[in-house]
Formats: C-alpha cells, sequence, structure tokens
C-alpha cells in the first residue's frame, strides 16, 4: 500500500527540478523495466500491481530492491501516464565524469539542442545500436531522466555512456587538443555523407530539427554533411538523419 508522503513523492518526480533535489527519477512501464532489470540496473525501489510478472532473468536484481505491491487505483494516481502501467520504477541519478580527452579515440555522438524528449531517447537507442563510445547532450537538451526520454531509449538509457555537458566549451577544448578527430555537422547544406573518407574516429553533431547546430557549437564543426534527397521532403527526423550518418561511418570505419 503507498503511503500518502510516498504518492507525493512519486508525484513530485514528474518535475525536473523536484528530480535533482532528490536525486532520483521513475521509469515506468513493463516493456522498459524489463530491459532495465536485464541490465542490472540498480533501481532504489519497485512498485508493481499484482498483475506484474518480474522477469525470470531479473530474479537476482530484484533481491537487492525494495518491491512494493500495490492496488490498480494507487498505481493511477501514482503514475506519470495517463494509462497507468503496471510497474514504476525508482532510480538514482548518477552522472559519470567526462574527460575531452576522451573524443579523440572511437566514435562520438553529440545533441545539441535536441529538446524533443522522444527523438532524444531514440538517439540513445541509435547510439547503442551502432556501439558508438559514448553521447554528449549539451545543457539545453531534453532531460536525460525524463520519463519520455528513458521510455524511448528502451533501455539504452542504461547501456550507452551519456554526459550531459557545455558542447560549445567543449568541442573548443578538442580543438586545441586533436586536429584529427573531425566533429561532423549534420546540416542541409553539406557534403553527400556517402563521399567521406574512411574515418576510424568521429564526433557527429546532431542539432534540433527546428534550429539545426547552433552557431556556438557550429564553429567548432570541421565538416558538415547531409544525406543526398531524392523527393521533395522538406527534411529528416532528427534521429533518423543521426542513424543513417552513424550506419555510413560504420560501415565505412578504418
Amino acid at each position: 500500500m503507498l503511503t500518502k508522503a510516498e504518492l507525493q513523492r512519486l508525484r513530485a518526480l514528474r518535475e525536473k527540478r523536484n528530480r535533482e533535489a532528490v536525486g532520483l527519477f521513475v521509469v515506468e512501464g513493463e516493456k522498459v523495466v524489463a530491459e532495465l532489470l536485464a541490465a542490472a540496473f540498480p533501481f532504489v525501489e519497485i512498485f508493481a500491481t499484482a498483475e506484474w510478472i518480474p522477469p525470470a532473468e531479473a530474479a537476482s536484481s530484484l533481491q537487492r530492491m525494495r518491491l512494493t505491491r500495490i492496488t490498480a487505483a494507487e498505481m493511477e494516481r501514482a503514475s506519470h501516464f495517463p494509462t497507468p502501467s503496471t510497474v514504476l520504477a525508482v532510480g538514482r541519478i548518477s552522472r559519470a565524469a567526462f574527460e575531452p580527452q576522451v573524443l579523440q579515440q572511437g566514435l562520438t555522438l553529440a545533441l545539441d539542442g535536441v529538446q524533443d524528449a522522444g527523438n532524444v531517447g531514440t538517439l540513445l537507442r541509435i547510439a547503442d545500436w551502432f556501439g558508438m563510445e559514448r553521447v554528449l547532450m549539451s545543457s539545453d537538451c531534453a532531460d536525460l531522466f525524463h520519463q519520455k526520454v528513458i521510455n524511448a531509449s528502451m533501455g539504452s538509457f542504461a547501456r550507452v555512456a551519456v554526459h550531459s555537458v557545455d558542447l560549445a566549451a567543449v568541442l573548443r577544448e578538442h580543438s586545441h587538443l586533436s586536429a584529427a578527430t573531425p566533429v561532423l555537422g549534420c546540416d542541409l547544406t553539406g557534403d553527400d555523407v556517402h563521399s567521406l573518407p574512411r574515418i576510424r574516429d568521429a564526433i557527429v553533431v546532431v542539432g534540433s530539427e527546428g534550429r539545426g547546430l547552433s552557431p556556438a557549437v557550429g564553429a567548432y564543426v570541421t565538416r558538415r554533411v547531409t544525406i543526398p534527397r531524392f523527393g521533395r521532403a522538406e527534411s529528416l527526423n532528427a534521429a533518423v538523419a543521426a542513424a543513417i550518418v552513424c550506419d555510413n561511418l560504420r560501415r565505412r570505419r578504418v
């Protein structure tokens, strides 16, 4: 059973300022909770109705967590969604330290002001799919711990190294550290991505759909790339464009 205090605490985590204040966030939904449990994500506690059946592979993980069974009515009041799920988990916010010199090696996906939470989550899945070593998120991106970001990532949230940074400052420092690792900016006016030479290490920067690359970040892009258009669509979704660019880099990697 949920106490009044627990209910208020769970509902408060809908807001970023409250999440940051207590260092906790919520994950809701059978599939995404199962994905994160399978990735051994260390949830603090889990609230579930009688209908929720824990995945078999999560048995050992669940032994280390507090599991509280609640009624469907209680879940409806605690849920962050119009249609409540059968399970809601609480995780602790943690942020890994970041050192700019790591950008000299491997493939990095950088998000410049991507404010749509669904797009951010999908971009994390793309980074996971293509084995990107890390993801950088500018401070004006959608909050990494937003429910929609986590759900759209489908478990990739726990498998990808994500760093929230001052992206322009990081790229400025990178430009002083290494001229060998290119910074590729996705831009409609760029060069055909299929014409890129073979590359081992690179940073791929994706801007918001409405604004594109910000001037502060664009100043440190060493080459702008685009995907050839054969039809009449005005543009591609940011996540779709990123996936195509990442695919080309992977297939042509040295």
